[in-house]
């Protein structure tokens, strides 16, 4: 765990189906920490996953980032199992699947307002085990392209996407032509329709670290009270 460039607090399923169905749609698995064949539908998937692929399945709470000078993995999994325990676990209806800003992904239905104040809990409450971004993280960002406030939430945050600007979604694609989104999405609904679980739970904050070669591995799972 101490050798992760960076570390992220995620959402991902407990092992078993849709996991499973998850690890074989991307082509990676991080709760072992291995490449998974990939279902032959006929399209480059290989091709059509490779952004999401090296991140694993998951639902992004807190975005990657380095830690701070003094802080070890040891400190953080600390404070994630603690705050884990002051959190209440969020259950909605069912997950839909979506074109969302020119990728595939799943998404939750119903209210998703204890989501949203979930997540930026965890985000403020972890932020000061955060690294500073550097010049070249913030270039990244293009924040030129961001809205004033979104700018606001990348300076004070590390990401611009937290707090009100925070949407909850499970990547499921690279970003698509509309061509390849017509013809990804049958197969990716039938591919995952018996396994979308019903209802929909985040009762796990899931520490993800990513290693030298740029995948993300799940490193614990800490149970919301």
């Amino acid at each position: 765990m101490e050798k992760m460039k960076r570390y992220a607090v995620y959402y991902a399923p407990e092992a078993g189906p849709f996991a499973q169905a998850a690890a074989s749609w991307l082509g990676w698995d991080p709760a072992t920490g291995r490449a998974v064949a990939q279902p032959e539908l006929g399209l480059d998937l290989a091709a059509m996953t490779a952004d999401p692929r090296k991140y694993g399945f998951h639902g992004t709470i807190k975005p990657p980032f380095r830690l701070a000078q003094g802080v070890s993995a040891a400190d953080l999994g600390a404070a994630v199992g603690q705050l884990a325990q002051t959190l209440r676990a969020v259950v909605m209806p069912a997950l839909q699947m979506l074109e969302l800003e020119g990728f595939l992904a799943l998404v939750p239905q119903g209210d998703s307002a204890a989501l949203g104040d979930l997540a930026a809990r965890v985000v403020a409450e972890l932020d000061p085990l955060r690294a500073p971004l550097t010049e070249a993280e913030v270039a990244r960002r293009r924040p030129d392209h961001l809205t004033p406030r979104q700018r606001d939430l990348l300076a004070l945050y590390g990401y611009p996407y937290v707090m009100e600007e925070f949407r909850f979604h499970l990547t499921l694609s690279s970003h698509l032509s509309p061509a390849d989104h017509a013809a990804l999405l049958p197969l990716a609904a039938a591919h995952f329709a018996p396994h979308l679980p019903q209802p929909f739970a985040v009762s796990a904050l899931t520490l993800f670290g990513e290693a030298e070669d740029g995948r993300f591995h799940l490193l614990h799972r800490y149970a919301l009270a």
